[in-house]
């Protein structure tokens, strides 16, 4: 396994993670202290379909994850888009170290600290 692989294989993974999150809190679950803020045990509707936008996200940010490291190709991607995914992590980490809430900023911090990782890793 390639280093590049490696990287992918992870953040894919720890995509697919954040989306069995986000369907438990589209689905009701009391684990928003975690997210959006942490302003809510149960998300309003406006957050859960947050929720939903995210997952779409995470789909589309996995594809750019894996054509970067080679595991598949498609054409239509730019090079520079793992550098964005790279910068919407960071700011991520930001995000999430002034939140409001205990558990997001010190469950959430790393996890996205490890997404901008990997895709630092990957651009290089």
């Amino acid at each position: 396994m390639t280093t590049d692989t490696f990287f992918a294989y992870l953040a894919v993974a720890i995509l697919a993670g954040l989306t069995i999150f986000q369907t438990l809190l589209i689905a009701g679950r009391p684990l928003g202290r975690f997210a959006w803020g942490g302003q809510h045990d149960v998300l309003p509707s406006n957050l859960r379909t947050g929720s939903l936008i995210s997952i779409v996200l995470y789909v589309v940010f996995a594809v750019i994850i894996l054509e970067r490291a080679g595991l598949i190709s498609l054409s239509f991607i730019p090079g520079f888009a793992i550098w964005v995914l790279a910068a919407y992590f960071t700011l991520g980490v930001l995000m999430n170290a002034i939140s409001r809430s205990k558990p997001e900023r010190n469950i959430m911090t790393p996890v996205a600290l490890l997404l901008a990782a990997c895709c630092y890793a990957l651009a290089a």
